[in-house]
Parts: structure tokens; C-alpha cells; sequence
């Protein structure tokens, strides 16, 4: 009797089965919410079934003579159904065999109501997480990537584990101002405005938010950093603005321009009056470097602010390479760099404006002396201009051996106002030069290690392309 007050007790239901899974023993709840099992079948009074479940464990006991679990979905007497766990154990005769099973099921439909409600709440979550429109990323104390949001996958890739500044800049090492590390310090939430370069090679203006995750112990465990693309609106600036930009960073060059033709002026003066032509010949190779440098910094600014099309019209590789080596020859001996060039006359001509392809040519080359000029490691420097023939196009190739670009310079080379030369630089040179290239439907290649120079490959098309709407894209783009 002390065994039936506790198979009533049991705050379960409970059932004895035999081999042919008909109830042959139910405890009082069972009766309660399935009714009468007198000579009934299990999965009659579960389920409404005229046959056994196909995965019965029950039957699976009967079997192998081992206990098993499963999760079941059934139908009490009101019509409402319950989640159960369902546990069975095997009943022995004294030879071993397998007569009985003993079937106990514990109601778990409030505990399974709220794994979905956790369940929906976290796909809700989930979702939000990756379709957000922004860059998510969540990082550990090394600034390790260890989660990311979907569209930060598409334009960064899959960098789980990598550290954030590799990732986003390509960089050996931690950013001078990093809000992520400043979040991580203090615990406040932390902005900034970054630049940053996507997978196919895109400069991306971000503004980038850092925001805590706590751990259940209450300390920083994560950071969350949500950065926003703001280059449409930076692209939007105004063409006065980024005038006002050009003029505030020339402004110095231009003084040291106008004192260097001051300074140059004075000596051609003093040494015609004295009759000194060394003097005259000095201050006349100094009005001469200073015309040149008002020459290119004038050009820039004419190429960037006037949107013209180009003047086409055939035009001889090396005719082109030859005056512009020939142009810059004279700068080339004042940095005591040797200019060489290796034209290839048979490379044949193409369809190009002049002044347009002198001008990129030329601020390659200028780019290529300074690059040898700021390298204190070389006792000697070079650059070289050489030309390659193909079918559909040509190839003009401008290397130095000067102090080369790291990968973080090299992909900001071609970008608006960036230069690595401060003050002295306009940040347009090579943004023209890439402008120029892509209005003739061609490219610039640029290699470069940091010691070791920098090569450029400019590829022209031989004919102009005929399509009006490539130009404007490569103007606008």
C-alpha cells in the first residue's frame, strides 16, 4: 500500500504499459486529465490515435530493456494540449524479461511556453542585431572582433578573432584614439569620426559610437561599437567649402612661393647692377623652381575645380614621356635624383588629352622626387618613366626607389585632400592624377613598400571610350 500512496502522490502522470502499450495501471492526475484507461491504449488516450506513435518510448524500452526520455505533444479532456516530458522505465519479471514499462510524464508546457517566448525574443533581437543599418562589431579587451553584424560582414568580410584596427585600416597597431578602448577605461560611451577601408578597397567616412557590455559579475566584459556611413554626407560638402579647404592648406606654400620669387628677383637685380652673372644665374634658377611650383599647384587647383572634358586627339607615347622627363629633369637634379626613362617607340600612340595625361604624368613623377627627397637612408635615388604597347591599350609606368607608402598611405593615396607630406602638400595631386585617368577610361596601379618605393602603372585605352555616360561616372566618382 505504501507503494500505490506514492505512485498517487507523484506530482506527474503515471502510467503502467504493457507490450502492447495498453495502460494496465494510471495514478489519480492521469485519470483526472485523460480519463478512464481501463483497457485503453496510451496513444488513445494522449492523442486521439488509432495507432502507436512512430517514435514511442515506450516500445522502445519493450525493446532494448532500457529507460528513455522524449518530449511529447498531447490532448487532455478539455482539448487543451500539453507539452510533456515523458521518462520510461523498464518493469523485470525474476528472469529478466521485459513485462511491463512504467511511463512517468511531467507537464512542461509552461517551461516550453517560455523557451519560445525566449526563443522569439532572441530571433527578434538576432534579427535586429543583423539587419540594423550600420556596422556592428563586438570586441573583447584586445580589441578582438567576436561578433558582427551582417552588414559588417559584407563589407569587411569575416574577420572574427582578427583585431579591429587590422580589420578596419589595415594597421600593425593600435589607433592613436580609439573609443573602444576609451570605453573600456572609464565604462562611459565614447564617438569619434573614423576612416576606414571596405574589402574591395572604398575609403568609408564612419562615425563610430562605443557603448558597454556588462558581464553577470558586473564588469565590462564587451564593447559594443556602432559606427554609421557618413560619406554621402561628406561627399555632399559644398564645392566652396572644399575650396575654402584648398586655399587654407596652400596658403603657406604660397608665401614661401612668393618669397622665394622675391628672394630670386633680388639676386637677378643686384647681379645685373654688379655686373655678377653667377649671382644673376642663382637668383633666376630660384625665380625659375618657384614658377615651376606655382605652375603645378595653379594646374591642380584648375583640374579640380573645373569639371572639363577632355580634348581628344592622337598623341604619341613617347612624345608624351619624353617631354614630360624633359619637364622634369631640371627638379630631378635640384633633389640630385637620376631621372631615367626607358620609351619603347613602338609602343605606338592613343587617344588622350595632352595637357590633361602631362598632368598626371608630371604629378606622379613630382610624387616619386619628394618620395626619393624624404629618404635619408639611400645614398642614391632614382625615378624612372618607361612604356608598354598592348592591343587595346598602354601602359606608362613611373618608379623610385624613395621612401615608399605603408598599406594604410597607399589606400588613401588617390583620396581627396590626403597627403603625407603636411604642409607642403596639397592633398589633390594624385586624386587629380586617379580623376584624369578614370575620365580616359584607365586606371593607376600603385605599388609601394615602406624603404623599398613606389611604382605606379597608368593604363590608357588606345581609343577614347564611346560611351558619354563612363566619363561622367569617372568624373563624378
Amino acid at each position: 500500500m505504501t507503494y500505490k500512496q506514492y505512485f498517487e502522490a507523484m506530482p506527474c502522470y503515471v502510467t503502467v504499459q504493457d507490450r502492447d502499450l495498453r495502460v494496465i495501471d494510471g495514478n489519480d492526475r492521469f485519470r483526472e486529465h485523460f480519463g478512464d484507461w481501463d483497457g485503453r491504449y496510451c496513444y488513445q488516450l494522449y492523442k486521439n490515435r488509432s495507432e502507436p506513435c512512430e517514435q514511442c518510448p515506450v516500445a522502445r524500452t519493450f525493446d532494448d530493456g532500457e529507460a528513455h526520455r522524449s518530449e511529447q505533444l498531447v490532448t487532455n479532456l478539455d482539448g487543451r494540449e500539453i507539452s510533456l516530458a515523458v521518462f520510461t522505465t523498464p518493469i523485470k519479471n525474476d528472469k529478466g524479461e521485459v513485462t511491463q514499462v512504467l511511463e512517468m510524464s511531467a507537464d512542461i508546457t509552461e517551461i516550453k511556453r517560455l523557451q519560445r517566448q525566449l526563443k522569439e525574443s532572441q530571433e527578434r533581437y538576432r534579427l535586429l542585431f543583423e539587419e540594423v543599418p550600420c556596422y556592428i562589431s563586438i570586441q573583447d579587451k584586445d580589441l578582438r572582433i567576436v561578433e558582427a553584424n551582417r552588414r559588417f560582414r559584407e563589407d569587411f568580410g569575416q574577420f572574427l578573432g582578427c583585431k579591429c584596427y587590422k580589420t578596419y585600416k589595415h594597421r600593425d597597431e593600435e589607433c592613436l584614439h580609439c573609443p573602444v578602448q576609451e570605453t573600456f577605461t572609464d565604462g562611459g560611451v565614447h564617438t569619434s569620426e573614423e576612416v576606414v577601408t571596405a574589402l574591395n578597397g572604398d575609403q568609408i567616412n564612419t562615425l563610430a559610437y562605443s557603448a558597454p557590455i556588462l558581464g553577470d559579475d558586473g564588469q565590462i566584459k564587451y564593447v559594443m561599437e556602432m559606427s554609421t556611413n557618413i560619406t554621402p554626407i561628406r561627399e555632399l560638402q559644398t564645392q566652396l567649402e572644399s575650396m575654402g579647404t584648398i586655399i587654407s592648406s596652400i596658403s603657406h606654400g604660397i608665401k614661401g612661393m612668393l618669397t622665394g620669387l622675391d628672394g630670386g628677383t633680388y639676386l637677378v637685380n643686384s647681379g645685373m647692377a654688379k655686373d655678377k652673372p653667377e649671382r644673376v644665374a642663382e637668383g633666376w634658377d630660384m625665380v625659375q623652381r618657384n614658377v615651376e611650383r606655382i605652375r603645378g599647384m595653379v594646374m591642380n587647383i584648375l583640374y579640380y575645380a573645373k569639371d572639363r572634358q577632355p580634348n581628344w586627339e592622337c598623341l604619341g607615347v613617347s612624345d608624351v614621356v619624353l617631354d614630360v622627363v624633359k619637364t622634369m629633369t631640371a627638379k630631378a637634379e635640384r633633389h640630385k635624383v637620376e631621372l631615367q626613362h626607358d620609351v619603347q617607340l613602338a609602343v605606338g600612340t592613343f587617344e588622350a588629352d595632352s595637357q590633361a595625361i602631362r598632368a598626371l604624368l608630371v604629378n606622379l613623377v613630382e610624387n616619386s622626387l619628394d618620395a626619393c627627397g624624404a629618404d635619408r637612408k639611400k645614398d642614391s635615388h632614382w625615378v624612372k618613366m618607361s612604356t608598354r604597347g598592348f592591343t587595346d591599350h598602354v601602359e606608362i609606368e613611373v618608379a623610385d626607389n624613395g621612401i615608399g607608402m605603408d598599406q594604410e598611405i597607399r589606400e588613401k593615396a588617390f583620396t581627396k585632400f590626403f597627403s603625407s607630406k603636411g604642409m607642403a602638400g596639397t592633398g589633390l595631386g594624385l586624386f587629380i592624377s586617379g580623376n584624369i585617368a578614370k575620365r580616359h577610361g584607365g586606371d593607376i596601379d600603385l605599388e609601394s613598400e615602406p624603404g623599398r618605393g613606389t611604382r605606379f602603372v597608368v593604363k590608357l585605352p588606345r581609343s577614347r571610350p564611346r560611351d558619354p555616360v563612363s566619363l561622367v561616372a569617372a568624373a563624378t566618382g
